[in-house]
């Protein structure tokens, strides 16, 4: 490290100021900030659980795209585990709880069921979504990919419009498949907030649904999900 005193005894000549850049560029490579702790690890207090019961009572399965046929079941509670799982092979789907939330965080934490040569996971976690699932607000849960915001949401003349922060995640931070991630979506006013296992990797400031349901997807790969919470927010 270039101390001040060094750098006062040489008076910032040109051979001192490249040090100094030097130890500038190193320091800021060693000294990335620390992961902040979820909403939940940094206050415990006024979580609501919305873990379904065993028979999914409270929750409704959605087709994606909305008006198509649903496939069959394939959502089950492990109580024993204390997890909603989705089997991945019944369609496209959206698992929805029948509970509107303005202002709130939802917490989940997912685990992929990884198989052996297997590739492109892919899932999702939901705020603000209408009933049938026409308006949406998605969370992308990929292999060590994903960390984005995506979805279509009212626009300010009424008309649903896309949205996607896939260019300004660099990384989304989603661990390979097979191990536990928590994620956190704050819905405050227009604002939604991503957070996923450390950090914050994006944010959508016009979000056009103020109130709306939670929920997990299931796209055609086994995940297991725990922990599912809401915290209202003030």
């Amino acid at each position: 490290m270039v101390t001040l005193q060094k750098l006062v005894s040489c008076g910032f000549g040109g051979r001192c100021l490249g040090w100094l850049l030097l130890a500038a560029v190193v320091g800021g490579s060693l000294g990335a900030a620390e992961p902040t702790p979820s909403a939940l690890e940094a206050d415990s207090s006024g979580w609501v659980d919305i873990m379904p019961p065993a028979e999914l009572k409270g929750w409704s399965r959605v087709p994606v795209p909305p008006g198509e046929p649903l496939g069959k079941q394939q959502w089950h509670v492990d109580e024993a585990g204390k997890m909603l799982v989705c089997e991945g092979d019944g369609g496209h789907d959206m698992l929805l709880c029948n509970r509107e939330f303005g202002d709130a965080v939802f917490h989940v934490e997912f685990r992929y069921t990884k198989v052996e040569g297997k590739s492109g996971y892919n899932s999702g976690a939901y705020v603000r979504n209408s009933k049938d699932g026409a308006i949406w607000h998605q969370a992308q849960l990929g292999d060590s990919t994903g960390g984005y915001l995506f979805g279509e949401t009212p626009g300010p003349d009424g008309q649903k419009r896309f949205f996607t922060t896939t260019e300004e995640v660099k990384d989304g931070r989603i661990k390979p498949a097979g191990e536990w991630n928590t994620l956190e979506i704050t819905a405050r006013g227009s604002t939604l907030t991503l957070w996923v296992n450390g950090a914050v990797t994006c944010e959508v400031k016009d979000c056009g649904n103020p109130k709306g349901l939670v929920g997990v997807e299931g796209e055609g790969f086994r995940i297991e999900f725990r922990n599912l919470k809401v915290k209202k927010l003030q």
